[in-house]
């Protein structure tokens, strides 16, 4: 055998040990996926087709979600939480993101002082627990011993002051905005991130042009991160239409007042695991977790194929 030939046996092999060592690598996390998330969504889609029927397990086919949508007390319920999930949803993308992305584009300033101080100060409250966010949020806008009244005072404005987690009109709208103030740190670092990714060259070219300040912003920042944007878009849908844990903190698992901050992960949670007076249904709490999963995989696929493509891409 020539040399030639037998060198390109050698790559072929070392191809082959290489795959393998890939596939020895990635098993670990594999299997803890598929532990973690494949196993219990399968066994949710499942259990959602079942019932319970004189202590056995029951084939019902698509029966519990007759029930969800028909029933007038249960289709009373997923509505509300389905629309009070919208608002939540629309409140941070109308919000929070804005406001993220203008604080990434005040961060990237190349003459701001202390930048790493307002990015840090920024961020910190990602970090928080939502137990302690929402502990401390409700103890600032507490009627009784906040310091909503006394802050809202040294301004004037102390008539301004309302219980805005104990009225129904308001209580979601507040929650809302706790959460945004929370979470304003990730779009904020995705977007400066993705700043900071322009070649220096355009910005020059702008500048030369006449386009500086917030008109370079608009014509020529705005454009090239318009992808990191649809990202984060879609990265909140899914975030708040598996929202729960502030909600569960701040307004309890009745997600009062009068459900008006109840969502689908509170009702989720009632449903499946009880409450109170209230029986737990796994099988009808696998049918909304089931919902919940088509929701967010329709508006995933919604961007992917739909919003993503005809997006305008932008290479150097």
């Amino acid at each position: 055998m020539s040399t030639v030939e037998h060198s390109s046996v050698d790559r072929g092999e070392d191809k082959h040990r290489r795959r393998w060592h890939i596939l020895v690598f990635l098993l670990p996390a594999l299997l803890v996926y598929t532990a973690v998330m494949i196993l219990p969504l399968v066994e949710t889609l499942r259990l959602s087709l079942f019932n319970v029927k004189d202590g056995q397990s029951v084939f019902v086919g698509f029966g519990n979600f007759q029930v969800l949508f028909g029933d007038p007390r249960w289709a009373a319920s997923f509505w509300n939480a389905l629309g009070n999930n919208f608002i939540f949803f629309l409140i941070h993308m109308l919000v929070q993101n804005p406001i993220g992305v203008a604080l990434a584009a005040l961060l990237s300033v190349p003459k701001l002082r202390f930048g790493a101080f307002y990015r840090t100060a920024m961020f910190l409250p990602t970090l928080l627990s939502f137990v302690i966010v929402g502990f401390i949020w409700k103890l600032i806008l507490s009627p009784i011993w906040g310091v909503s009244p006394y802050l809202l005072d040294l301004v004037g404005l102390k008539s301004m002051f309302s219980p805005w987690l104990g009225k129904p009109g308001t209580a979601l709208i507040a929650v809302s905005l706790i959460s945004v103030w929370q979470y304003v740190g990730i779009p904020m670092m995705l977007i400066y991130a993705a700043m900071l990714n322009i070649p220096d060259e355009v910005l020059e070219a702008a500048e030369c042009d006449g386009v500086t300040g917030w008109s370079q912003f608009w014509k020529i920042k705005l454009p090239l991160i318009l992808p990191s944007i649809g990202i984060i878009s879609i990265l909140t849908f899914v975030g708040n239409f598996n929202a729960f844990d502030l909600i569960y903190t701040v307004q309890g698992a009745l997600a009062g007042p009068d459900g008006s901050t109840d969502i689908l992960g509170t009702l989720l949670y009632r449903t499946f695991f009880g409450f109170q007076l209230q029986i737990g249904d796994k099988s009808m709490g696998a049918t909304i977790a089931t919902v919940m999963f088509l929701i967010i995989l329709s508006g995933v696929c919604l961007y992917l194929f739909a919003i993503q493509r005809r997006m305008r891409r932008y290479q150097f």
